[in-house]
This record gives structure tokens, C-alpha cells and sequence, in this order.
């Protein structure tokens, strides 16, 4: 327990007493388990919002609980990364430019096209909308577990993130990534939709990286969870209606 809620603690802005001791390995571990607590406090919320407002309404203030609970953490990352790798700047450029905690105009964009592609998307969901509500979260922090496995910290060991890589990840620390896996079958075809739009952009996500600038970062990690629950809440409410 204190491993998930010290996993809490750091990826969201909820008050949840005392810090727990600090666990980087099994922080990562348990991400999630952590999204799936942020998921079914988002599907609980919006089954309130929508018996009050329409369902566009209602999409627009899950991203807004979104934000908000996250502390906009990863939107950040979002703003950071956009700004750092758009063009073809050069690797220590890009890794100076995304430490500045100034947002620049891509960052801006790019921030703004995730949260209006979050609101569409949940304001179209119609079968499974509780679960899928709940999964999605857990499955873009599940994707951060995957980027963190596969490529190196590319700020070095004089990185503020460099105690998370100091730990290879081994297959058993991937367990509870099977808890989304498990539960996106009960949404049926979209579950297995679900899965692939998971698989191919997360490998699409990693490739850039890699290219870019051959490792990854904090901001890399939340740029990549706030494109995953985009690009899973859009594939979710593929074809639309029940």
C-alpha cells in the first residue's frame, strides 16, 4: 500500500497524508494501478456530470477533473516536449529547451489539441462509457512503465529523474499492467481496438524518441500519457452510438 500511494502522491496533485517513504522502482511499478484510481475517479465524476449536462458538457469537465487531479503534471511534460522536439534542433538544444520552464508556441499547440481532442472524444462515448473511463488513465501510465523499460534517462545520471533508471525493470514488474489488459475485454471490439492503438502508439512514441534524442525524460514520460489517453479516448468512441 505505501508503494501505491507514494505512486499517487507523485503523479497526482491529491492530498493523501504523509509522504511515503521513497520507492522510485516501486513508484513505477505500481503507475498502473495508480491510473486506475485516477480512472474510476474520473468515471464516478462523470456519471454526476452527465446527469446534470449534456454529454459535450460533460466531456469538457473531465478533462478539466483531469487537469486538475494530475496537477496538470503531464500537461506540462506535454508543453515542454512539443517545444523541445519540434524541428531539427540538435539533442543537448532540445534537452535545454524542455528544462526551461518557459512554454513556447508549439508547446501551446500542442496542449491545446490534446485537451480539445480529450473533450470530443468523451463527449462521444456511448457503449462502455463507465469502464472505458476507468481503463484509459491506467493505460497511459501503463505506457510510461513500457517508455522507462525500453530507453535510457537521456539526461544522465545528473538528471533530477535519474533514480528511476538507476533499477532495471524486469517482466515481473509489468504485472499490473494486466489489470487495464483484463478489463478492456469486457468493452468487446473496442477493447481490442483499445489494445492496438495502446501497442502502436506507444511504439510510435518510443521510435521518436529514440530518433530524437536517444532516451527519454520526465517531460518525454508525461507527453507520452497525455497522448495516450487522447489517442485511447478517440479510438474508444470509434463508429460511435452503442
Amino acid at each position: 500500500m505505501n508503494a501505491f500511494i507514494a505512486s499517487l502522491q507523485f503523479i497526482t496533485a491529491v492530498p493523501l497524508g504523509r509522504p511515503r517513504p521513497f520507492d522510485p522502482k516501486g513508484i513505477i511499478v505500481h503507475f498502473p494501478l495508480a491510473g486506475l484510481a485516477i480512472g474510476l475517479a474520473l468515471a464516478l465524476f462523470d456519471l454526476a456530470a452527465s446527469a446534470l449536462w449534456p454529454p459535450a458538457v460533460a466531456g469538457v469537465l473531465d478533462v478539466v477533473l483531469l487537469a486538475a487531479v494530475t496537477g496538470a503534471f503531464h500537461l506540462d511534460g506535454l508543453a515542454d516536449t512539443a517545444d523541445g522536439l519540434y524541428g531539427r534542433r540538435e539533442r543537448e538544444k532540445a534537452l535545454a529547451i524542455m528544462k526551461d520552464s518557459r512554454v513556447g508556441a508549439m508547446g501551446l499547440v500542442a496542449v491545446a489539441c490534446v485537451l480539445f481532442a480529450k473533450a470530443a472524444a468523451l463527449g462521444s462515448i456511448g457503449h462502455g462509457r463507465f469502464l472505458a473511463l476507468m481503463v484509459v488513465p491506467a493505460y497511459a501510465r501503463s505506457a510510461m512503465i513500457v517508455g522507462m523499460r525500453l530507453l535510457p534517462y537521456a539526461r544522465g545520471k545528473e538528471g533530477t529523474g535519474s533514480a528511476f533508471f538507476e533499477t532495471p525493470l524486469t517482466a515481473t514488474d509489468f504485472k499490473f499492467v494486466a489489470a487495464p489488459v483484463i478489463l478492456s475485454l469486457f468493452l468487446g471490439w473496442r477493447g481490442l481496438l483499445l489494445n492496438l492503438f495502446f501497442a502502436s502508439t506507444t511504439a510510435a512514441l518510443i521510435a521518436i524518441y529514440r530518433k530524437k534524442l536517444g532516451g527519454i525524460t520526465g517531460d518525454l514520460l508525461g507527453a507520452m500519457t497525455e497522448i495516450l489517453e487522447a489517442v485511447l479516448f478517440l479510438a474508444v468512441c470509434v463508429g460511435g452510438g452503442p
